[in-house]
């Protein structure tokens, strides 16, 4: 009886080690997923959630003077109205959209012309990392004031008499003032790309930041030139940092309407606009299908460009 005891007595700091390891090994499993946690639940309150009722809401009826949470794709088919029966004839939703591609595309070739070239700079002509960093800090001083206050400032530059026609004519190069520098396509594009160039050059920045030096002077000892060294070894190792910049560019200017509703004079048609007349009409469920199908169109863009470069595989 004893020695069962004994035994017993034993066997017991045995069983309560194994628990302990089973508990920790539980532990382990679970951290991932508690640090994980606060970040996931912010993502859930402020993107599933608000995308989840969006999506809801593009399905309600609505009248002139309700909106009832009833089931109908009505909306959906008001926003393609007469797209299909005109053709060749373009929509006015697809005119809409391809001006908004228009505006979309150039955006995207001017600040990743820009971004290339000052990443470019910063990274292989800028010598000491104290440099990089007060030159990188110099351009993100326009993101230390408001988006509204950076767009107006191309105002008193751009306009009829603004500074740009004044200097332009009393230098004798034009005889009356440029009637296509503000309210215009232009203006648009020059706005959109001095608000959203710094999107472009984080990410290519970075990308430059982490070529070996050792492949640049590798090439150049085999003889190739500066052109065909940014070619064939300098662009294709950026290219992350390019498709990354291009996702927030592409993202971002598709769904602009302020600054397209400024610049252009509230005369040039994009889908942000569109939608935002419809939420001050209080058409909810029209404005909400809208942006449904402006969501499905960029991440239609997303994936394409993801399509290009395996991301996960180049980080």
């Amino acid at each position: 009886m004893t020695d069962a005891l004994d035994t017993a007595s034993e066997a017991r700091p045995g069983r309560a080690s194994a628990r302990r390891r089973g508990t920790g090994r539980a532990g382990a499993a679970l951290a991932p997923y508690l640090q994980a946690a606060p970040m996931a639940l912010v993502f859930l309150i402020f993107f599933v959630v608000p995308l989840a009722a969006t999506i809801a809401v593009s399905f309600w009826q609505y009248t002139q003077y309700s909106i009832e949470p009833a089931f109908t794709a009505q909306n959906y088919g008001d926003v393609f109205y007469g797209c299909v029966a005109n053709l060749p004839q373009l929509c006015t939703t697809f005119l809409t959209y391809l001006s908004t591609l228009k505006f979309c595309l150039s955006v995207w070739f001017t600040t990743l012309v820009i971004g290339f070239t000052i990443a470019y700079f910063l990274a292989f002509h800028v010598r000491t990392l104290k440099v990089q960093v007060i030159c990188f800090l110099l351009c993100t001083i326009p993101f230390w004031t408001s988006i509204v206050i950076r767009m107006i400032s191309w105002i008193p530059l751009l306009g009829r008499n603004g500074l740009v026609n004044q200097t332009l004519m009393s230098m004798g190069l034009i005889d009356a003032p440029l009637e296509g520098l503000l309210y215009s396509d232009f203006a648009v594009i020059l706005a959109l790309t001095h608000l959203y160039a710094l999107f472009m050059v984080v990410p290519i920045f970075n990308s430059l930041m982490r070529i070996d030096p050792a492949l640049i002077e590798a090439a150049r000892d085999a003889g190739a030139s500066g052109a065909q060294t940014l070619r064939f070894v300098i662009v294709p190792l950026a290219r992350p940092g390019i498709l990354i910049g291009s996702i927030f560019v592409v993202t971002v200017v598709m769904g602009d309407f302020l600054t397209i509703g400024i610049m252009g004079g509230q005369q040039i048609a994009s889908v942000g606009k569109v939608i935002q007349t419809q939420m001050q009409f209080l058409q909810f469920p029209l404005a909400a299908a809208n942006a449904v199908i402006l969501l499905a169109a960029v991440l239609a863009g997303v994936w394409a460009l993801l399509k290009l470069v395996d991301i996960r595989k180049e980080l």
